[in-house]
Order: C-alpha cells, then sequence, then structure tokens
C-alpha cells in the first residue's frame, strides 16, 4: 500500500484559551503539505487526541483533510471505548480521510484478546485502511508479535507502527524481519521513536511515523529519503546530526513538550499550546530548546528568522 510507506507527519494540535486553535492547526497541515511529506496523521498522541472532545476531533479531522491538498490524511480514533472509536471512525470517513489510526485506550488493563477484539470491531465497521498503532509509553498497552501477526491478519489493516526498534542495527534487521514473517505481504512497517528512524529505516521498515516531521519536516524527509534511497550511512549520519534533539526527547520524558516549544518558538503555534493539565517546559527549558535549534540550523533552514515572537521564550 503505497499510502502507508515513506515520511508520515505528526502534527500538533495546537490549542489556546482551552480550544484547538484552527488556525494555527491548518497552518501547519499546510506546511506539511508544500513539504511534501508522503502522508498526515492528525491526531496522533503528538495530536494529543486523547484531550479532545468528540466535536473537537472531527472538526481537526476535517480541517486536516481539507487543507493538506492531495496528501493523503490518516486520522486518530483511539479512545477508551468501543462505542466511541467507533462514532470516531465514522466522523474520519465523513472528513474523508484515507485511513485510521487505532491505538488501544487503557484505564483498566486490557487482554491481548480485548484488544484484538477492539481491531475486529472497527475492522467490521469501516473500508478504510486500518494502522495498528503500538505506542506503550502512552497507552501502557505492549503488543507482542504474536499479536501483530493476529491483528494483521484481519481484512482491512494496512500498517503496524512499532515503537523504537534496537540501536544495534543487525538487532533491529532480525526485530524487523520477525515481524515481517507473520504479517501479511500487503502490511506494511512503519517505525516510530524518532532517534531510531535512520536505523529502522535502514533495517527494513517501510514508514517513518514521526513526531519532529509534524513540526520540521525537512529533515525529517532528508533521513527518509536518503533511506529509501538505500543511502544508509548518509540517513544515519543527518539523524546523528540531530542527536542534541533526540537528547531532549530523552531528558523530558518525550518528544511532545519538546516539540510543542519549538513550534512555539519559530511562531507555528501559540504560547502555551498543549492542552492542559499539560503545562509544557518552563522558561529555562524552553531557552535550551531555543538553543539546540539555533545550534542545529534549523531557524536559517526554516527560513523563519524574521517570525514575530522567534526567540521569545
Amino acid at each position: 500500500m503505497a499510502e502507508f510507506t515513506g515520511l508520515s507527519a505528526f502534527p500538533l494540535t495546537p490549542f489556546k484559551d482551552d480550544a484547538v486553535d484552527e488556525r494555527a492547526f491548518v497552518s501547519l497541515i499546510e506546511r506539511l503539505a508544500d513539504a511534501e511529506v508522503d502522508s498526515i496523521t492528525a491526531l496522533g498522541s503528538t495530536g494529543s487526541y486523547a484531550f479532545l472532545d468528540p466535536e473537537e476531533r472531527a472538526g481537526v479531522a476535517r480541517l486536516a483533510v481539507e487543507y493538506a491538498g492531495t496528501t493523503p490524511v490518516f486520522v486518530g480514533v483511539g479512545a477508551l471505548r468501543t462505542s466511541h472509536v467507533l462514532a470516531n471512525v465514522a466522523d474520519a470517513e465523513r472528513a474523508g480521510a484515507s485511513g485510521v489510526l487505532l491505538a488501544p485506550m487503557t484505564y483498566q488493563p486490557l487482554t491481548h484478546d480485548e484488544v484484538f477484539e477492539l481491531f475486529r470491531a472497527v475492522t467490521e465497521r469501516t473500508e478504510l485502511p486500518v494502522i495498528v498503532y503500538d505506542n506503550p509509553g502512552t497507552t501502557h498497552f505492549s503488543f507482542t508479535v504474536d499479536l501483530y501477526s493476529r491483528i494483521a491478519g484481519l481484512p482491512g489493516i494496512a500498517s503496524i507502527k512499532i515503537p523504537a526498534v534496537p540501536a544495534d542495527p543487525k538487532r533491529a534487521a532480525d526485530h524487523v524481519a520477525a515481524i515481517r514473517a507473520v504479517i501479511p505481504e500487503h502490511v506494511t512497517i512503519g517505525v516510530s521513536g524518532d532517534a531510531f528512524a535512520a536505523t529502522g529505516l535502514n533495517a527494513g521498515c517501510d514508514a517513518w511515523y514521526s513526531v519532529i516531521g509534524g513540526t520540521l519536516p525537512d529533515p525529517a524527509l532528508a533521513i527518509t529519503r536518503a533511506a529509501q534511497q538505500f543511502r544508509a550511512d548518509e540517513a544515519l549520519a543527518e539523524s546523528a546530526r540531530l542527536e542534541p534533539l533526540w537528547s531532549l526527547f530523552s531528558e523530558f520524558g518525550g518528544s511532545l513538550r519538546v516539540v510543542a516549544a519549538i513550534a512555539e518558538q519559530l511562531g507555528l503555534a501559540p504560547r502555551r499550546c498543549l492542552p492542559l493539565p499539560i503545562q509544557g517546559l518552563g522558561a529555562a527549558d524552553r531557552v535550551r530548546v531555543a538553543e539546540v535549534v539555533d545550534e542545529l540550523g534549523l531557524v536559517a533552514e526554516l527560513g523563519l528568522n524574521d517570525e514575530p515572537g522567534l526567540h521569545d521564550v
């Protein structure tokens, strides 16, 4: 499935005054389409889907599809109850999405059988392709290779978004090969965990489901295209160049707060753009993020040197 390969960019859903900042969101979507990412995934974890009510989610899905032009848009539909997931799927269908992204959200721990039945319920109710979203850091549910195999056998499953691969290239290739061996040929494998994306793509992953690509698509595209063209060393070198950024992700417990600070710094999102109770980074840490952005030359690359409030950290 060609749509489920390459770089899928995960944009923020910026907030302002406890409401979705539609203008900022549309601007992010238009930038991604202009950058010619392979697809856009709205309402992923970077898009704070779990914090939005159904009406907000439906509105974000409509805006993403409307302003993405010809770029395929996948829409996150995860929720705690199956009936709510199915309602989100219906909204994604009405919006014109090209696929849906489903994470098994939990409050009470879920069994593997329960997660399988969730995916079966969705695939029985929609003709949209489904991406399996394995994100244990936020959902607190961990898939196994056996569960990948069971779910991938359902009709309509198009891709599996796996967590970060091992850093060692041989172990990464073995891990991807083990998954590939038990899923249908048409189901693609997409890596997440931005710091390990180059390794994952070089190891045989078909796609990169990218946090940083949703705000800074150019360096993410550079890594993706190098890997796709079998320039493995170049992909690894560009990822290594971004190591100060990956280190911030690790230090601050994930990518969301760092990416939000970058978007705010570059004038792509309003100050305090994350939904409460998420506070975002404090002033001192925002300065550190700004220094890394400058150090990596990302401001110059974006041509945003004169943006209002660029260094208002």
